[in-house]
C-alpha cells in the first residue's frame, strides 16, 4: 500500500520560495497521477496542481499558474511542488494525493498527512 509523506513546509515571507516534497513509501508513483491540494485556515480544501503519469503533463489552478511547478523524479519516488513568489493567500496545509491514471480528479483517494506553509511578514 502506498503511503505519502509530505515535507518542506515552513514559515516564509511574501515573495520567498519554498519546495515541497511528497515521498512515496511502500511502492512508487508508477501508473499514478499525483496532485497537490491545499486547505487554507477556515476554508475548503482546494486543488493546486496535478502531474499525470504518462505523459507527465501538468495542470495548475489559475491562482498559482506561473509561480508553482509540479514535477516528479525519474525513479517515481518523489513528487515536488516548487513554489515561487509566495503570497499570504498561499498560506495553507498542503497535501499530496494520488489516483489511478485515466480516472477523474474526484478519484484522488490516497492522501498524505500534510505539511504547513505559512506566508507572513
Amino acid at each position: 500500500q502506498l503511503q505519502l509523506i509530505e515535507s518542506g513546509g515552513g514559515l516564509v515571507q511574501p515573495g520567498a520560495s519554498l519546495t515541497l516534497s511528497c515521498a512515496a513509501s511502500g511502492r512508487t508513483f508508477s501508473n499514478l497521477d499525483v496532485a497537490w491540494y491545499r486547505q487554507p485556515p477556515g476554508k475548503e480544501r482546494e486543488f493546486v496542481a496535478q502531474i499525470r503519469y504518462n505523459p507527465h503533463s501538468t495542470f495548475y489552478t489559475e491562482s498559482v499558474r506561473g509561480r508553482f511547478t509540479i514535477s516528479r523524479d525519474s525513479a517515481e519516488k518523489t513528487v515536488y511542488l516548487q513554489m515561487n513568489s509566495l503570497k499570504p493567500e498561499d498560506t495553507a496545509l498542503y497535501f499530496c494525493a494520488t489516483k489511478r491514471k485515466f480516472t477523474p480528479s474526484f478519484a484522488y483517494d490516497n492522501w498524505g498527512q500534510g505539511t504547513q506553509v505559512t506566508v507572513s511578514s
